[in-house]
Parts: C-alpha cells; structure tokens; sequence
C-alpha cells in the first residue's frame, strides 16, 4: 500500500469498520425512530436491526474476543487496539440497544395501539381471552416445552444460541430452599399469539403466556419469580481447507461445532436478580462487558410476524414489477423465441423493478427445457429453500444435459442450505464443485451452451446479487443477459478456473479476482488522475456495499489530491473520510436506505469522455478483492450506460433523501430541502421510472 499525503493518525485516515458497520446499522434503526415510515414498516425495520445486530455480535465481536484472549495487542488499521475497540464498541452497542427500546415502548408500541394493534400481557387479557389462550397454550405449546432443573443431579444445561429462555426461581415448600430452572422458548412457534378467533389484533408474546402457566411445569413447586434471557455464540466457522479431503463433510462437521461455540453476549431483562445473573455469569463464563440490560421484551426480531399482518394502510404502497421491456414481446413458452430476443440484443435487467422470474429464472427454465442446450454451467451462492433454479439444473440434468454447479458451501449462515442442496444436485447428476481451494465463490454467473445451425453460441447471465428468487423480490441488483461471443468466451474461461486448472486464464470484458480486479480497478482510478493533469474529463462515481480495502481508499485519496471529483454512495462499512482537507475534500459520500436493500455494486469512470461502467458481484474489501472469486462486466450498450446514469445521478441528487457522510465519520440523514421542502425517495421514484415504461 502507497501513502499519498501526509503522515496523519490511522484514525485521521480510516474509520474503523466495525465501528462504520454499526453506523450502518443506526441508519437502519433511523429508518424505525422515523414517524413517517409506515408503522409495521417501523416494525419490521426494528427487527431488522435486532437480526443484523445478532450477526455481528457472532462474527464480528466474536473473533474480537478471541483475538483479545489469544492475547494479541497490535493495533488496526484504523488504531485501535482490541481491548479499546472492544470497549468503544461495547458503550455503542449498548447505546444503539437503549435506542431501540425507546423507539420500541415509547414510540411503536403506542402507535401500534392507536391503529388496533395491541402487544397485551397476560393481566391485560379478559376471562374469555385467557380460556383462548390457555387452550392454545395446553395443545401447541405446553407438548414442546422442556424445563430443566439446575440443582446437584442436573448440571446447568446447555443453552443455544439466540434462543429465548425464560429462567424461574422456585421454592419447594417442604424445605423452603430456593430453586433455579430453565425453560426455552420453542423457536419454531410463533412469537406472537391471538387472544380470541376472529379479526381481532390483540395478540400477547408467547414468552408471557407460558410464565403465566409456570405452574404447570411445576407441579407442587412455589414459582418465586422469572427472568428472560438469551445468550449469543460465536458462530464464525474455522476450516483448515489444506488438512481437508472432503470439503462437504468438513463443513457439516463445523456446522454441528457451530452449535457449541463459545458465548459471546448475554441479553437480560433490566430487572434481573443480581444475584440469578451472578449465577449465569459464572455458568456461562460471561464478563460485565458481555451483558446488554434492556426492558423485556428480548429479541425484537420476532416483530417480523407483527410488520407481516396483513394491514396494507400500515405499509409501504403496493408495487409491481415489471417484465424487462425487451422480453415482453415473447410468449410465456416460446423458449426458441427468448433465446432469440437475447441473441439479438443485449439485455440489462435492474430488479427488484424488473422481474427476476421472468428473467433470469425463465433463462435457466428454458435452458434445462430446450432440446437444443447442450450444457448449463451456474454459480450458486444464496439461493431459497424452494428454488425454480435449483429445479431447473436438476431436471437439466436428468434430461441428458451436462450440468455444473459451482457451490459455495461456505456462504455464511447458508452453508446447512447449500450443503443439502449439494448433495440433491449429486444425486441427480449434476458435477458439483466448490469453487477454487482458498477463495469463496462469489461472483454471480450462469451459462447457457445450446446448438443453432451447426454451431455452438453461449448465452451468459451476470449480475450483482445472488440467484435467490425470494430476496429478489426486496434486493436492489443488476443483470444482463448476453449472447456476445467475447463475453461467452471470458465466461467459459471462468467456469473452467473454478471446475480445473486454469491459472493464467486472460479476459476480455470482464474483471475477475483474486487476479485481475483490484490491477484492474486501480489502474482505472490512476488513468482519472493522468487525465485531470490533461485537462480531460476526470471523475469517479462508485456504488457499493462496503469500502474497506485501504490500498483503495489510498488510491481515491490520491486522485482527490489532485483534483478528480469522486462520488460514493455506500450502503453499509465506508471506512474512507470525506472531506478532509488537504486528503480527501473532492470525495463525497452518500448511502440510500428503504424498502429495498441496495446491493448492485457500479463502477464509473469518466476515461477523457469515452466513459466506462462495470457492473458485478465486487466490494471494496480485502476478502472481495484477495480471497474470493468475484467478476465484473464492463457494459458496453449506450442504451445500458444511460440507465446506469440515471441511476446513479438519481442516488446521488441533492433532490433525493440520503445520508450524507461528515468530516468527522458522522453520517446525517437529509430528508428535507434548504427551503423546508421534503427530499424523494429514490426507490419509489425507481417505481415510477418502470411503472411508466410499462
């Protein structure tokens, strides 16, 4: 890595990523304390942070801790030690989750009941609503649950992560001695339970309805008193592929170790018994700086079932997406004629807006469909439990046709997915790889090889996000579908890296890491430095997920230094500073939050006016850049590049709602004009810009 300006302090230069990655997720809680957001759309973002805050406590904070218990002491790029981000970031957790709670009780909950919605307790039910309840509780939940005494004969038992456990002080009155027992809260039941049949909203957390009937757990036993808690594991996995023969039971093998990882996090009701949690600590192996004390209710995650009733006043407005304009033409069965319509042109698809079904679904359909494919090579990242895509290769392969899946079994907390879709796909004799030894397979490819008059012509889709039918439906991504030669051909080379042995493999269109992309990339932003020397057009327009890699950011802060406009819009980790002095004062950053999650990785380049969009699966981090697959396509269609414009103009407009990052690392949410006037939301615009097409 180069230096390009003056010595200054790491923390001068770089925001620490876990300290930008909860940034991220504030932004994502604003969303909820925002009054104008609709209420079950509050609802569904407070559990949206619960969940996204569960991971990084697994992962992240996870291989913190165990960096500070192996001892090591040497500080980040960013300067910090693990101790001090350790403490830096235990007093943000803690902030952020008194936030969330606040929001929770003091906002949502009051809202919820001013529109019929009412989170009841068990003294708030009537007579009637109890005999409803008590039965539900007597036939579906009392037959799951599971109490465990603690005492001499029964060792303090093994608590899973992320479950919901209710801890019960007991008195037995023949002896008067205190007792300790624990019940979890089943997982596979709903959160939430209806107080009486009928169109009713009342509705009381399930954790309450058994501490109600505590008793009859206990029989003959005085219930003295109850707490909730819920632990958190470490969940990172660790998997010594060199010392591997056989990468898929490897993985199972560090799925079943998942389950027993080391605890992480304690989250206890802020009343708890000192004395209780003196115990759990102590069973648990569990610091002070490990316990997050909020007011029940614990994990708010459940509230997905709450923004899912079916209320859609208290939603965002319907929408639906349409078919990619240059595929409505063709019949829903005419399979010779969509592979012509892509033959002839190009197509470059922008979902959620654009369909995914009728697009990138139907391609790998049809393939496994037409006599005349011959073959049909996919990497498999995410993709749902139900997959048409899956299906699709699947029957490609029982139809006679040669059939690859690259699998990337390593995708966290999808790898139990994947390694069962793994093993479906080798019983039905598709040639499953996982990729090359080291690297995760990310990138986003689909090939389609098919036989037309004597000749052999490849159809290729590449995209930014995953083949998950399901989250394309609520993930913001780019695609093309192509019948160019030059990119089949780069393709095919991929492919063949990932199934053999193809090292020095040269591309064309496209930009492949470890070994092509970060060169690529990096020469492209010196090119708008030469440039702005020359008095050519100069600038750099980027929208990502994640910019963490330091050589790059070094890299933006030298063309800043010399004057190239670069503009950013970030979704989630932004460790560079905008608007240092001196560093960085040409650099802008903004990120977009809603009600689709913003996941299309674009790369612009002015290149002295002849200018250059790439589109793919790549962010700006070292795991991206080093030790993954990834691709980007260079788009080349006019047509394409304007709406890759207009895009990114619209994500960055000063008439668009964003946050815009400070000096200081802050991120401030702009909803509102200089003259008072509220800002658009670029995604419903987004709407509008393919409703009207339409």
């Amino acid at each position: 890595m180069h230096s390009y300006s003056i010595a200054e302090s790491p923390r001068d230069r770089l925001i620490d990523r876990e300290l930008s990655w909860l940034a991220f997720n504030e932004r994502v809680l604003e969303l909820a304390e925002d009054e104008t957001t609709p209420l079950l759309e509050r609802c569904r973002f407070l559990s949206i942070f619960s969940s996204n805050l569960d991971d990084f406590v697994m992962i992240r904070v996870a291989t913190l801790k165990r960096k500070i218990d192996n001892g090591i002491t040497k500080t980040n790029p960013a300067g910090y030690t693990p101790l001090q981000l350790m403490s830096t970031l235990s007093h943000r957790i803690q902030d952020l989750v008194e936030r969330q709670t606040n929001c929770f009780h003091n906002s949502v909950l009051p809202a919820l009941r001013e529109q019929g919605i009412d989170l009841v307790s068990w003294d708030q039910l009537s007579e009637d609503e109890k005999k409803n309840v008590t039965a539900i509780f007597t036939t579906k939940v009392f037959p799951v649950l599971t109490p465990l005494a603690i005492d001499p004969a029964h060792p303090f038992p093994y608590i899973s992560g992320l479950s919901l456990n209710i801890a019960v002080i007991l008195k037995n009155p023949d002896s008067d001695q205190e007792l300790f027992a624990r019940v979890k809260v089943p997982s596979n039941l709903p959160r939430f339970i209806q107080t009486s049949v009928g169109d009713t909203k009342r509705l009381i957390a399930t954790e309450h309805v058994i501490i109600a009937n505590l008793h009859e757990l206990f029989h003959g036993m005085e219930v003295i008193n109850n707490y909730m808690f819920r632990l958190t594991r470490n969940a990172d996995l660790e998997i010594e592929e060199d010392d591997s023969d056989d990468l898929l039971a490897s993985m199972e093998q560090e799925l079943l170790r998942r389950k027993f990882g080391p605890p992480v996090r304690l989250e206890v009701d802020r009343d708890m018994d000192s004395e209780l949690l003196t115990t759990l600590m102590d069973e648990l192996d569990i610091n002070v700086q490990d316990i997050s004390r909020y007011k029940s209710p614990l994990d708010l995650t459940g509230l997905t079932q709450i923004a899912d009733l079916d209320i859609p006043a208290l939603k965002f407005p319907r929408w639906d997406n349409q078919v990619a304009m240059d595929l409505r033409a063709v019949d829903a069965d005419d399979d010779q004629g969509f592979f012509e319509v892509i033959a002839r042109k190009e197509i470059l698809l922008h979902h959620p807006y654009e369909s995914f079904n009728s697009s990138v679904v139907r391609f790998l359909e049809a393939a496994a469909r037409d006599p005349h494919v011959l073959a049909i090579k996919q990497t498999l990242y995410r993709t749902s439990g139900d997959s048409p895509i899956v299906q699709a290769l699947i029957e490609a392969a029982e139809a006679g046709k040669q059939v690859l899946a690259v699998v990337e079994i390593r995708a966290r907390f999808d790898e139990q997915a994947n390694v069962r879709w793994a093993r479906k796909l080798e019983d039905a004799g598709v040639h499953v790889v996982y990729g090359v030894l080291g690297l995760k397979t990310h990138a986003k490819l689909s090939m389609v090889v098919r036989q037309e008059s004597g000749a052999i012509r490849r159809y290729v889709h590449m995209g930014t996000g995953n083949y998950h039918p399901k989250t394309a439906r609520l993930y913001e991504d780019f695609g093309i579908l192509s019948a160019d030669p030059i990119l089949g051909d780069d393709v095919n080379k991929l492919f063949n890296q990932l199934s053999g042995f193809a090292p020095q493999t040269h591309f064309s269109r496209i930009l492949v890491a470890p070994r092509t992309l970060r060169h690529g990339l990096l020469e492209r932003i010196e090119n708008e430095i030469r440039n702005q020397k020359d008095g050519k057009p100069a600038f750099i327009r980027m929208k990502l997920n994640s910019l963490l890699d330091e050589e790059f950011i070094e890299a933006l802060y030298k063309a800043s230094q010399h004057g190239v406009k670069i503009q950013l819009v970030v979704r989630g980790i932004c460790a560079i500073r905008c608007g240092v002095p001196g560093l960085s004062e040409n650099i802008e950053a903004r990120s977009i939050l809603g009600r689709f999650l913003e996941h299309s990785r674009i790369f612009h380049f002015a290149n002295g006016g002849e200018e250059e969009h790439w589109i793919g699966s790549a962010d700006l981090m070292h795991r991206n850049l080093d030790r993954r697959v990834e691709s980007l396509v260079k788009i080349v269609a006019p047509d394409h590049k304007r709406t890759l414009n207009r895009a990114l103009d619209g994500y960055l407009a000063d008439t668009t709602s964003s946050w815009h990052m400070h000096v200081d690392g802050h991120w401030e949410r702009v909803t509102r004009s200089s003259d008072g006037e509220r800002l658009e939301d670029f995604q419903m615009k987004a709407i509008e810009w393919y409703r009207n097409r339409a």
